[in-house]
């Protein structure tokens, strides 16, 4: 099956890795550029990244590098695609260090995929902005890729469908083509401001899924709040302009259903947690990796007051991770709500 000669894949966390896996399947070698030496050390002497996948094997042609002199210029040369598997916060630090070297692989015509799920909460800005503010010359070789995949199951190769949102038709039909194996299938779509607002707000929900799951509601209970959190994402692609069927689709209601309902999301995790009665602080800080819709929840408060969106389980869950309001009190609050006609 390989084609591609070589991926570049920045950021080894358990998407970046997972998307490496694939990648793997196409490109001769894969090079995933890691910031940790524990990382960088499993990977290349196991064969697995132990810190977010243990237990789970690494293709032979998947090698990390901690530093770019390790990079030889005959892979660099050969450089077919390249991967941000970045989070949102680290979009901007990591891209301003590395500027002159991203842009000469953009002048290559060297298209990227950014796996980024979030939304700046200091600027409210998607990872579109982010990336077009660096390299606006190359808007239509950024590519945004969201919808319902846990890492570990593609590690396992089980069948997962995804969104790949961009400008140009030539650049998405490539890039669908470099990810397209027998058990993995990206889906092209022109809506970016839609792909990106379903992944990052969801990531708001499936906390807010966590907690309801945690207080020992059940079905009834989430598949109310996943239909109506869906309307409230809507009125947010409003202010942008997205498409409403998007929101619908894989990197929409797909996204959602499996980080809602799935037990390997890490926002739902910190849902479950925050039930529990312990600190939003005191979680992040005891573990590694990124739990998106923390930072998202404070964005889509801030978005839905500058724009008068209503969103009540967005500000709800809001009130809960930074103004220390009791998760019990919120929902008994959204139930106090005197009762709208549902299409409104």
């Amino acid at each position: 099956m390989i084609t591609y000669k070589n991926a570049l894949v920045v950021g080894a966390g358990a998407f970046g890795t997972s998307l490496a896996s694939i990648l793997a399947d196409r490109f001769e070698k894969v090079v995933l550029k890691v910031r940790s030496k524990d990382v960088y050390d499993a990977i290349n002497n196991d064969r697995e990244n132990s810190v977010y996948l243990k237990g789970i094997k690494l293709k032979e042609n998947i090698q990390a590098v901690l530093e770019w002199d390790e990079l030889d210029d005959d892979f660099d040369q050969d450089i077919q695609l390249l991967v941000s598997g970045l989070p949102t916060a680290g979009i901007k630090p990591f891209f301003e260090e590395n500027f002159d070297r991203f842009e000469k692989y953009f002048q290559r015509g060297i298209p990227l995929i950014s796996l980024s799920k979030g939304i700046d909460s200091e600027t409210l800005e998607l990872s579109d902005d982010l990336f077009f503010d660096y390299f606006p010359h190359y808007r239509d070789l950024i590519t945004f890729l969201s919808g319902p995949s846990f890492a570990k199951e593609i590690m396992q190769e089980q069948i997962t469908l995804v969104t790949i949102g961009g400008r140009s038709r030539k650049v998405l039909s490539q890039i669908s083509h470099m990810l397209d194996t027998s058990y993995f299938k990206a889906l092209p779509s022109y809506d970016v401001k839609g792909i990106l607002l379903g992944g990052a707000l969801k990531n708001v929900l499936a906390i807010a899924g966590g907690i309801i799951e945690g207080f020992g509601y059940n079905h009834n209970t989430r598949a109310a709040m996943i239909t109506r959190g869906i309307v409230e994402m809507l009125r947010f692609g409003k202010v942008y302009n997205a498409r409403p069927e998007t929101f619908y689709g894989l990197s929409g209601m797909g996204d959602l259903i499996l980080t809602t309902t799935g037990g390997l999301s890490r926002n739902k995790q910190f849902g479950l947690e925050i039930a529990k009665g312990r600190k939003p602080i005191e979680i992040i800080n005891s573990q590694r990796t990124v739990v998106e819709g923390y930072k998202t929840t404070k964005a889509a408060h801030l978005l839905s007051e500058k724009y008068e969106i209503r969103a009540r389980i967005f500000n709800g869950l809001y009130e809960v991770l930074y103004n220390e309001v009791p998760a019990n009190e919120v929902i008994t609050m959204l139930m106090n709500t005197p009762a709208k006609f549902e299409i409104e």
